[in-house]
């Protein structure tokens, strides 16, 4: 049993003071308000972990390497799949350890890995088939933040284009073949599996339920959803149906799946995701990076979806800058301040029901023991309301992160590997130069 004493937590009723928290094992087993000081001493502002519901680690590498030339999403591609013919389960591995580290420090516990790079070059299979997957979920566990592997199914490369040299790496062939290959992967203490679709532009339609039909019910199911007007009007052309439409008319939309993104939607997508209660995940970084565009996040809530962010390409890694992204986002939309409260914005900053983890994101007894303290005395924080934190605050203010009851960042540096910075330094340029 480990106690701690929080200067102030973000209970699900509110902010309280001299909140003392009890953890046993990966477990909150009480919390209580105004209790007498005691234990391990946590100043500033402790709040539930924060869930990163979508990030692909290896394009960490990419980050201030795309900028050349101006560029457009479509070229950005290109040097991301450059990026992709590089990787072997050994330099994924240190890579994404590295990566995996700057999420904790940044006030990630936990994420969801939308995995698709599954094969070597060429599409032939390792002799471990999921070698790349047992890559990342090492380096997660040696990083001490919680994985979901969101096993991704990639079959095309377009509606009616079969896969190029790069994208072979990425297909199993069929959805079969991929559902046969994820049942052999097993989850562990801070490790889970579930599944994924690319994109309606990646696996065709005949074979989407298939996919859905090959996660077990009980596991999240992500896909790209309308990122790119160019997939919408592609999608159209080719099947008479948005995306989301498609994935409607193919039983695919259910209280189980997260849409990534989900910029470009009509009424009709809108009002489809709200009635199956489905989850839109919004990467404001990443969308802001790419050119993508602005997300109908109010819209979506109000229709009954349930919102969660994540860092997508990682070229931010930053919760906090993350989660306002959704308030700031809109009131450039709309013209418009106060979309979103503050409690809206942290609940969906903790949203990690979308990638599996239904036991976190709040601190009461029961749930998992995940939380992240801030200092509320930093240049950035000086001087704010204790609920401002989410508007104020950096990934830089975070001094300690407890994940399923483990310590992993003390004081602002990760207790289980040093310098992570070093680490991202060295493995990207030896990418580069491979």
């Amino acid at each position: 049993m480990t106690t701690y004493w929080c200067e102030r937590a973000w209970l699900p009723d509110g902010i309280a003071e001299a909140v003392r928290i009890e953890v046993d094992g990966g477990a909150i087993t009480s919390v209580a308000a105004n209790a007498p000081r005691a234990g391990v001493i946590l100043k500033g502002l402790t709040l539930p972990g924060f869930a990163n519901g979508h990030s692909h680690a290896f394009h960490r590498a990419l980050r201030g390497r795309t900028h050349h030339d101006r560029g457009t999403f479509w070229t950005w591609r290109e040097r991301m799949y450059s990026l992709a013919s590089r990787l072997d389960p050994d330099s994924y591995y240190r890579l994404a350890r590295g990566v995996y580290a700057e999420m904790v420090l940044a006030g990630y516990t936990s994420v969801g890995e939308f995995h698709y790079l599954h094969h070597a070059p060429g599409g032939k299979s390792y002799a471990e088939p999921n070698a790349m997957g047992e890559a990342l979920r090492q380096a997660a566990a040696d990083a001490g933040i919680r994985l979901t592997l969101l096993d991704t199914c990639y079959l095309a490369g377009g509606i009616g284009v079969e896969p190029d040299a790069v994208q072979r790496r990425f297909s199993d062939g069929s959805a079969t073949a991929w559902a046969q290959r994820v049942g052999e992967l097993r989850a562990q203490d801070t490790f889970r599996v579930g599944g994924a679709i690319h994109s309606v532009r990646a696996v065709p339609e005949d074979q989407l339920s298939e996919v859905d039909n090959g996660t077990p019910s009980d596991r999240p199911l992500h896909i790209h959803l309308s990122e790119q007007r160019a997939e919408n009007e592609q999608c159209m052309a080719a099947y008479h149906w948005t995306p989301t439409g498609l994935l409607w008319d193919n039983g695919v939309l259910s209280d189980r799946l997260t849409a990534v993104h989900a910029t470009h939607l009509t009424p009709g997508d809108v009002e489809r995701l709200g009635e199956a209660e489905s989850r839109v995940c919004f990467c404001p970084t990443t969308e802001r990076d790419l050119g993508d565009g602005i997300g109908p996040a109010r819209t979506l809530l109000d229709a009954g979806v349930r919102l969660c962010v994540g860092s997508d390409s990682n070229a931010v890694v930053d919760a906090f800058e993350e989660t306002r992204a959704l308030e700031l986002n809109e009131r450039l939309a709309s013209e418009q301040r106060g979309r979103f409260t503050a409690e809206e914005l942290l609940a969906a900053a903790t949203e990690h029901g979308a990638i599996g983890w239904h036991e976190v994101g709040r601190l009461a007894a029961g749930a998992g023991a995940d939380f992240v303290t801030v200092d509320l005395d930093s240049v950035r924080t000086a001087g704010i309301e204790p609920s401002g934190v989410v508007f104020a605050a950096s990934g830089a203010d975070v001094r300690n992160v407890v994940v399923a009851g483990r310590e992993i960042v003390r004081d602002g540096a990760h207790q289980l590997i040093d310098r992570p910075e070093t680490v991202l330094a060295k493995e990207i340029e030896a990418l580069w130069q491979s």
